[in-house]
Order: structure tokens, then sequence, then C-alpha cells
């Protein structure tokens, strides 16, 4: 079903797989070629100083070091097979002066429940292990068409973390749990989860999430990545395993907010099939050449305040003094009272999670995937107990079974409800009522624990992600530093179809702080002097 990571690159390589920390020669060449992002690639792959049978060469040798091996981080569920003939046929192409695109022959990694022909599609569950019709998603097609290679799927919290309120995140039965780079003992986040800890160990310049709330924002923060939830209706959600059409979106996760950009304007499109996109391309561009580090000064940036862990606010502290050196006005602001919209927006999920996947589960082929309905699924989960449900349940899935259809008066309001409060008088009345462009606060606190008994126990401030997720507003997370070790993020949220004026801030504050995150594959978070005993 799937090409063994480890065994695929030793054929591949003739078995180069060094320690990590004793690469020489060869293998630490391929770490340098690593370090590179997505606009470097570009530019060395431009001047002939690599080509991209080297560079997904480089990235084979370094999953069969790091993800199946080694740290076994398992944020790579299967690599396309094709890669190294797609590679060596866009180096012909481009020795014949034939681009396809701005990513001609950089490798870019999928989530798997992105679809995308050569590779099967899982959403983590087993039940959907041979699902592999043969066809690319609006957004798989996109990257092929602007010369990308798909190199593979990445692992993610089963069926995008909706099974279950008390999921391990990070966790698939296809793909098992994925470990956070910088401490293996700490979660990824999810459900991106693979994505993120897949770029943060440099497998690849960068991947595509997806987040209904919080999927791409989260796991971006725990890994020290730049993540970009797009505005609803830009990016296709077409053959994408689905939780909620008011929701949904794929959106990148890079190194760089200029790496994002790239990605963010490769994949914008219309799609006859997604009534959300019919207006996609008036907001198409190229992102990455308009970013413009001076559209800060003069910005009024409204600050949301949140969390007690004293180091947190510490680097947030001086993430704000770096905006305000960066030529931005702060302003301290309270959100509005958002009463009611996350129960609201989960009746949503629940209604839209029946309706949309059942309509998913119809296009699929029979002979791959039996089960054609949630029903089917229940049952197929309680079945294979063992494989299947072994650390939670699945009462998300039961709760929706039971919900009545997308026609129901109460879905209707609760829908209502939960845009209204986050859109009209959420974001868009605190951006008003303050007069400030966008807001900033802390993306998400430390990676906690992965927990196998209890799942995620997350205290900590206050997640970012609710009210622009529920609006489809566009949300953008930067690095802002590291507490212990564990790198945290700094969110830009502003209304409808900002994405520029977010990356714009976004890349101030990255060209000003100038961090460098590199993960260090540590086992545990938990070491220092004051858990050692005095002697």
């Amino acid at each position: 079903m799937r090409a063994p990571i480890a065994l695929l690159s030793a054929a591949l390589l003739a078995g180069a797989t060094p320690a990590l920390a004793q690469s020489t020669g060869p293998a630490a060449a391929d770490d340098a070629l690593s370090e590179a992002t997505i606009a470097s690639l570009r530019a060395d792959l431009a001047a002939g100083r690599t080509t991209s049978e080297q560079v997904v060469r480089t990235y084979l040798a370094r999953m069969a070091r790091l993800d199946r091996t080694g740290p076994r981080l398992n944020s790579v569920v299967a690599v396309n097979p094709a890669a190294l003939a797609e590679a060596r046929e866009r180096d012909a192409e481009r020795r014949a002066g034939r681009l396809r695109g701005p990513l001609h022959g950089v490798p870019i990694l999928l989530k798997d429940n992105i679809e995308a022909a050569g590779m099967p599609t899982t959403a983590g569950s087993l039940a959907l292990k041979d699902n592999a019709p043969g066809r690319d998603s609006p957004v798989a097609a996109s990257l092929r068409a602007q010369g990308a290679i798909i190199l593979g799927k990445t692992n993610l919290s089963e069926w995008a973390n909706f099974r279950s309120e008390r999921s391990l995140s990070g966790w698939s039965a296809v793909g098992g749990l994925t470990r956070n780079p910088y401490a293996l003992d700490r979660t990824t986040c999810g459900s991106s989860s693979g994505s993120g800890a897949a770029v943060a160990a440099r497998l690849a310049p960068g991947a595509i999430g997806s987040e209904t709330n919080g999927s791409i924002i989260c796991p971006s923060s725990m890994t020290g990545l730049v993540g970009l939830k797009p505005t609803l209706g830009l990016i296709p959600r077409t053959r994408i395993v689905p939780i909620s059409h008011s929701q949904d979106t794929a959106g990148p996760m890079t190194r760089t907010v200029r790496d994002a950009a790239i990605l963010l304007s490769a994949l914008i499109a219309s799609d006859p099939a997604d009534p959300a996109t019919a207006r996609a391309l008036d907001h198409a561009g190229d992102y990455a050449a308009a970013l413009d580090p001076a559209a800060i000064r003069g910005m009024r940036i409204g600050v949301i305040r949140g969390g007690q862990q004293p180091e947190l606010l510490a680097v947030f502290a001086k993430a704000l003094d770096t905006l305000r050196g960066a030529g931005a006005t702060l302003v301290e602001i309270k959100p509005p009272s958002a009463e009611g919209m996350g129960a609201a927006s989960y009746q949503v999920l629940l209604s839209e999670f029946y309706s949309d996947l059942d309509a998913y589960l119809a296009t699929t082929r029979p002979d791959q995937v039996p089960t054609r309905s949630l029903a089917d699924l229940i049952a197929f989960n309680a079945a294979n107990a063992p494989r299947e449900l072994p650390l939670f349940g699945q009462d998300i899935f039961a709760a929706a079974q039971a919900k009545p259809g997308l026609d129901d008066p109460a879905y209707r309001a609760a829908r209502e409800k939960s845009l209204r409060l986050a859109g009209a008088d959420g974001i868009d009345a605190m951006l008003q009522g303050n007069a400030v462009d966008l807001v900033v606060m802390i993306s998400y606190g430390p990676a906690w624990p992965s927990d196998t008994v209890w799942g995620d126990q997350y205290e900590g401030p206050s997640g970012s992600t609710s009210a622009a997720a529920i609006a489809g507003y566009p949300h953008l997370t930067v690095p802002m530093g590291l507490v212990r070790g564990l790198p945290v993020g700094l969110s830009f949220i502003g209304t409808a179809y900002t994405e520029q004026r977010l990356l714009n801030a976004g890349y101030a504050f990255e060209q000003a702080a100038g961090l460098t995150l590199r993960p260090d594959f540590r086992p545990t978070a938990d070491t220092g002097p004051e858990l050692e005993p005095r002697r």
C-alpha cells in the first residue's frame, strides 16, 4: 500500500544512512542542502548549483535517517514512488528551457487527507488504507502545474482529530504517533502533525496542511514553523477528506514567511466543484513578490493578552518590542464577548461532518473503500478496536451520526450564530472598534507531553484559532522564540482576504527578530539542572 521509507530510500541511495550527529562527507553535504528554503532552492536550481534529483535524494536520505530510524519521527506515511523519476524529468525540462512554473523541481509534502495520484489518501484510518483512486485533488494538481514534485504524504491526527474528545494529537492507526523533533516526548499538536514535524526536521522545504480549527496554526507553532490558514475559499477543498465545508481549508506550512507566500500563490484556484472558490482568482497574485517589510511602519496592531507562564510571557513581550521597533503602533485591546460561539460551531461541525464525509465516501471506489458512510466507519472501528481504538474512542463520530441533516433549522441557526460572533461581531468589530489593521497574540504555549493514558492535556493561554477558523478569515503564525527549548508562535489575524497584510507584518517581524530555529531531537524536554539531585 505504501512504500516503506527506510527501504525505499536505502534502495535509492545504496544504503547511505549515517547517524545525524556524526554525518560527514556526502551526508553532511545533504544536511547542508536540507537547510535550503523554497526560495533558495528555486535560486539554486535556476543557477545550476544543484538539481532536482539531488534535492529529492537529500530528503529521502533524511527520511531514512530520521523518520523510520534514529529519532523515528513517524511524520511521513508514504513516499511518492515516482519522486526520483519526476525529479529527473523536471531536470530534463529545465535543461531544455521548459519550466512549468515557479515551483519547478521543488519537492513538497502533502497531508494524508489530500488526494494525490500515485499514493493512497487515508486520513490516518485503516478504513481508507487502500483509498487510491488515481486522481489529483485541485491542490495536488496546482502544485504539479507549477512544477512541484509531490514527495510524499504526511501523518496526521486520525480523521483530522475529529473522532473523540479525548484524542491524542499526532496519532493515527496508519502512521502511529508523530513525534516533535524539538523533544520527542512532546506533542506536535494536530491535526497537520506530520506536516509540521517533517518540515521542522528538514525532510522537505515545505508542506501542505489543512485546518478546520487550529490544525495548521497549532502544529506550526509547536514545531517552529510559519503556518498560514488562508481565507476560506482561496484554495479548493475538492478531494480533501472533509470535516466541515464551513471551516475546512488547506494551507502552507514552511520555515519562512516568504516560502509560505510562495506556496499560497501556487495554491489559489477556482474550482467549479467548490462554490466557495468562485471569487478565488480575484485574489490571485504573487504574494512573495509583494512582500514589503516596510509596510508595517504606521500599522496599528491590536494586542490581545493571554497566558500565565512567565517564560512564555517574556518571549511575547520581546516579540511586541520587535514589532514596535519595526515601526508598528501597538494598541492594547480586549476581544468582544463570544459566549456561545464555540458550542454553536461544534454543532455545525457535527452536522457538516456527517453530511460532507458521506458525500466524500461516495466518490471513492467501493473496491478500495468498502465503508460507504459514517455509520459504516463506526462499525469498522468497533470491529477493529484493537488497532483503531487502542487509545481513545469515537464519541464524536457517534454524536455526528445522531445529528439531523443540513436542512434542520437548529443547524442553520447554529451556523448563523457562530459565524456572526466570530466575524461581524467578533474580528471585524474588534478591528473597526479599535481602528487597528490586524491583531497579534500568542499562538499557543509550548508543546505539552504526548500522553497515551489521558490524551491531550493542554493547559495554557487560550488558543488563538477559533474566531478566524469559524469566520473563515486568514491567520498567520510566525516563530517568536523558544520556551525551554520548545518553539512558540506569534499569531497575526485579520479580516477576509488580508493575506498580504498579514504576510507583510509577519515578514517584518521575522526579519527584525532574526530567529533561526533548528530542532535537536532531544528525547525529552523534562531535563535540566533543576531536576538533578544535588551532590
